[in-house]
């Protein structure tokens, strides 16, 4: 591994790694704890005989609004096989992408255990589903928010899978959303994030950068 310090000229030691001699478990160590917080993306899926799958992914983020696409990026096991969201987007081309709160996170958490493909994380969690609106892969009730997808493009790697869905419904939390101004209440939305190693994050605490008056008034808390 090559690496050195270096002095700015403002005298701050710089760290300078580089890249092309780490390792890939070196390489996901740095940027998974240096990347963050990350948004993270509870997804459904169907299974080939209809069990309902239910798993978490931090490597996720919204890709734009026209049209309106998000990104999911999924490793490959250690054996080189799917996981159960992989092999189930790539055969249905279907999927549903919710966003955590406070309230389920530690269902959420629960939803990373590694099942056989005929058990559903979904009942391990203790979580409950409602039929989708667009899709046949359902909804989880406990999310505040949940895209209903259909697959638009796949990137493969040796490592990964990357799926770009294309959101074709949106349900949110009774309230969370005022559709006549088409805002969202942010100061009832605490979504959670994913921090280095295994630790996450709150979004509770939240400052604006355009003085005290904007802190107080509407633009902080509605979109």
């Amino acid at each position: 591994m090559s690496m050195a310090l270096w002095a700015s000229s403002h005298n701050a030691v710089v760290t300078e790694i580089d890249f092309t001699t780490l390792g890939v478990y070196e390489r996901y160590k740095l940027m998974a704890s240096l990347i963050v917080p990350r948004p993270i993306a509870l997804v459904t899926t169907l299974g080939a005989d209809g069990t309902i799958n239910a798993a978490p992914f931090s490597m996720f983020n919204m890709l734009g609004e026209d049209p309106p696409c998000v990104m999911v990026s999924i490793n490959r096991l250690k054996d080189g096989q799917l996981k159960d969201t992989s092999a189930n987007i790539l055969r249905s081309k279907e999927f549903v992408v919710h966003l955590t709160d406070e309230a389920m996170a530690a269902q959420m958490h629960a939803c990373g255990t590694r099942l056989a493909p005929h058990e559903s994380e979904i009942t391990h969690a203790g979580l409950h589903v409602v039929p989708s609106r667009s899709i046949k892969p359902p909804r989880i009730e406990e999310a505040p928010v949940a895209f209903e997808c259909v697959l638009q493009e796949v990137m493969e790697t040796p490592s990964r899978y990357v799926f770009i869905g294309r959101v074709l419904w949106l349900a949110t939390r009774e309230g969370l959303v005022d559709t006549q101004a088409w805002r969202v209440r942010l100061q009832d939305y605490h979504p959670v994030g994913r921090f280095g190693a295994s630790f996450y994050v709150k979004s509770s605490e939240r400052f604006s950068l355009e003085g005290p008056q904007a802190a107080r008034s509407t633009p902080i808390d509605e979109m």
